[in-house]
């Protein structure tokens, strides 16, 4: 028990965000701590997929797992004829790839460790701010002193105020790895979609639609997961491991092995971002920084936390600003309005597709990915300028067929808030 001794900054979290925004913050020279109720060297439990193009371009391609080229989509209906063309994958001539989490949490913690990081066991219970100093109190009696918090503690944040803005999307997966009679994808082939029906009966397709994401992990080897895009209320397990099994016993393939078992995974798609206004700052899924359209966030952590913490290191050494201040300067980073704006086109774009059927979804995808090789990239990857990105939308609408028009065209629930989002984006 006891005050610690003061510092710059102090995280809150030690999952990727967490590790991510500290590390990037003890490269600008601040003394940071990182506070954790586990061990941050305390495995993950789930994968994390990327681009080629975005590991490439960030110079850390070294940190994947696995990486494919032969990247497909399956949007038909299916059919027992494999030649059929409801059979046929859509080409997406991009690399594919899945980092080693071991060596990307390393990663990270090396760089921690390099910037002499101070790592705190606790959980946060409470915060005080003044004009000169941040405090947070945990459980256990500690008083930890820093110039600014951030929260970076994930989907259900300590502290962050974040706005009720109705039901949280939900995207549910259920996966496993393991050996299988035949192989369920091509050798070397990474699957993103696989909306193909054919083995579900009439009453399961009244269901939500859900999809297989699926790949060759080498060595006969294979990781296959039903995914729900995102619901609320979200698809049940159960119903997804149903469903995964269904797809296998309609090929007449069986599990010979299974060597991991994701149980499911719960991702919220589209958390509100938080109050702007707040004396604290958030980072991660914690800051609504979940990609609505797509789930991602590992590339938004690592192409977005250097300029955030150098942003933070700036003002800082600003001795006359508060820590009010130093908060408001990394929200401005964090949020500026053009993401802000993005956002929400990104989640009117959800609302749309949670309430589509399965033919509507597949003839969604096709005509997404329809656009341009780099228009699509740059969507799924929210690198697109908002001219960009209004400009992308607007084709792929004039392209789809009129089932699709109509359900974009139709406004219920929160389309017309998210609309309003994009026009007046908030403070």
């Amino acid at each position: 028990m006891g005050t610690k001794s003061p510092m710059d900054v102090l995280v809150i979290g030690a999952g990727p965000s967490g590790l991510s925004i500290a590390a990037a913050l003890g490269q600008e020279n601040l003394e940071v701590g990182l506070l954790s109720l586990h061990d941050p060297s305390e495995p993950w439990p789930y994968t994390y997929g990327i681009w080629g193009e975005e590991v490439d371009e960030l110079g850390v391609e070294n940190l994947l797992n696995h990486r494919w080229s032969n990247t497909v989509s399956f949007l038909g209906k299916g059919s027992t004829d494999k030649n059929s063309l409801h059979n046929q994958p859509i080409q997406h001539n991009r690399d594919y790839g899945l980092f080693d989490k071991k060596k990307l949490q390393e990663y990270w913690l090396n760089q921690c460790k390099e910037a002499s990081i101070h790592f705190y066991r606790g959980k946060a219970e409470n915060f005080e701010i003044n004009s000169k100093n941040s405090t947070v109190t945990t459980t256990d009696g500690d008083r930890i002193v820093s110039k600014l918090i951030v929260d970076a503690s994930g989907y259900d944040p300590v502290f962050l105020n974040i706005p009720n803005n109705g039901d949280i999307a939900v995207q549910t997966c259920y996966g496993i790895v393991g050996e299988f009679s035949e192989p369920p994808v091509d050798k070397g082939q990474f699957v993103l979609m696989d909306y193909r029906c054919n083995h579900l009966n009439k009453n399961e397709k009244l269901d939500p639609p859900t999809f297989l994401y699926a790949m060759d992990m080498g060595n006969g080897k294979f990781f296959l997961e039903e995914t729900s895009l995102g619901l609320a209320p979200p698809v049940e397990i159960e119903t997804l491991k149903t469903r995964l099994k269904s797809r296998l016993k309609h090929r007449n393939i069986e599990i010979l092995k299974v060597e991991h078992e994701e149980h499911g995974i719960f991702l919220p798609m589209n958390i509100p971002i938080p109050d702007l206004n707040q004396s604290i700052l958030g980072f991660g899924g914690a800051a609504g920084m979940v990609h609505p359209a797509s789930g991602y966030l590992v590339g938004g952590l690592l192409r977005r936390a250097p300029s955030l913490a150098k942003a933070i290191a700036k003002a800082i050494k600003d001795k006359s600003k508060t820590p009010s201040e130093i908060a408001k300067i990394g929200w401005e980073t964090l949020w500026p309005k053009e993401l802000r704006r993005k956002q929400a086109l990104y989640q009117f774009g959800l609302e749309k597709l949670m309430r589509f059927q399965e033919g509507q979804l597949r003839y969604f995808f096709k005509s997404f990915f329809g656009l341009s090789n780099n228009q699509w990239y740059k969507f799924l990857t929210n690198t697109l300028t908002l001219k960009e990105l209004v400009n992308a939308m607007w084709t792929m609408f004039q392209r789809a067929p009129i089932n699709v028009k109509w359900g974009l065209m139709e406004m219920k629930g929160r389309e017309l808030k998210l609309l309003w989002k994009f026009l007046k984006p908030s403070v």
